[in-house]
């Protein structure tokens, strides 16, 4: 229930522009010491994966515009191996630069080209520097912890050569194609805000002692992606509390137009200069949140908010026909 409220307090801030789904994956030597330091890493991947945006959106040879979005972090793989990346979900456009007081003329909408925000090849590279140079910053002020296999990296030297390396490869980053609509950007952004690890729909079968869960292998092709996997309880515990993160940590944020300093005046402004009317304050999916069945596409469940399937209905004292088949134990090799 809270994602599908969260939902709704964004439904009046969606713009009537194509939207883009842009990732930034952080490389495996660096998700190897956010393992150790996550608040201080995961921090640092939100805030310069948004300043990245941000700073190459308004260069004038690129966009030249004032940007919002919305970032969300993620930080499992379907396996529930380490995987730190960000979500963002960004408009194809934004509000031109603020006209100087002796300046002529007001502010105006400024659109992405059609298909293309903005080049994932400028993207990752000054993500690349500017992270680099904040972990370094953050070294420097004795704010990284190192154990274990990572215990070296405490020597200013090997950490040095450590960041060097890190310089010379590509670094990750993914634009998707604009999306089907403001309504479907809602739909997927709702798949990863109030998420948690792995949903109780992907466990299979516990025997005691082994854990057996669905996962999808990405490179895989077709239904050969779709897989099982079984872990010794202990090991499957283990990558689950992985992704706990750090009290108080916020794993969504806003930035730039959306920053919540002044975010309803900003896309106030944007609907004005768009020519979009103002949403309607009553909708229909608060009537939804009330009574969910009413709404067969979305029948929500009261405990987790996703939503619910029929696969039966039967009467009161009655047997089910699908009845629930045994747990049984499978082979991992």
């Amino acid at each position: 229930m809270a994602a599908k409220e969260w939902l709704a307090d964004r439904q009046a801030e969606l713009l009537p522009v194509p939207y883009f789904h842009v990732v930034f994956t952080l490389p495996g030597p660096i998700a190897d010491i956010a393992y150790q330091n996550t608040a201080i890493v995961y921090d640092l991947l939100l805030k310069t994966a948004a300043e990245t945006l941000i700073t190459i959106a308004a260069d004038p040879k690129h966009l030249g515009a004032r940007i919002g979005l919305t970032a969300v972090l993620h930080t499992w793989g379907s396996a529930l191996t380490h995987h730190p990346h960000a979500h963002i979900i960004v408009p194809g456009g934004g509000l031109s630069p603020k006209p100087a007081p002796a300046e002529a003329g007001g502010q105006h909408w400024i659109a992405c080209r059609p298909r293309f925000f903005l080049s994932v090849d400028v993207l990752s590279r000054l993500f690349r520097r500017l992270f680099l140079e904040r972990l370094t910053t953050a070294y420097q002020a004795g704010q990284l912890e190192f154990f274990a296999d990572q215990a070296g990296l405490a020597q200013p030297a090997r950490f040095k050569a450590y960041v060097a390396a890190l310089r010379k490869i590509e670094w990750v980053v993914y634009a998707k194609r604009p999306f089907g609509g403001p309504g479907a950007v809602l739909a997927y952004l709702s798949r990863y805000t109030h998420r948690i690890a792995i949903a109780n729909s992907r466990l299979v079968a516990f025997d005691g002692q082994r854990v057996t869960f669905k996962w999808k292998d990405y490179r895989a092709k077709g239904d050969a992606r779709y897989k099982l996997m079984t872990l010794d309880a202990d090991e499957f515990i283990r990558r689950f509390l992985i992704h706990v993160l750090p009290d108080g940590f916020h794993r969504i944020r806003h930035y730039g137009l959306f920053a919540n300093a002044n975010r309803a005046a900003n896309i106030a402004l944007a609907r004005r200069l768009l020519g979009a009317p103002d949403p309607s304050p009553s909708s229909g999916d608060s009537a939804g949140i009330e009574n969910p069945h009413q709404d067969s596409e979305w029948n929500v469940c009261p405990c987790c908010g996703g939503r619910m399937i029929i696969i039966e209905t039967f009467e009161p004292g009655c047997q089910p026909r699908q009845w629930p088949i045994p747990s049984i134990g499978l082979d991992s090799s």
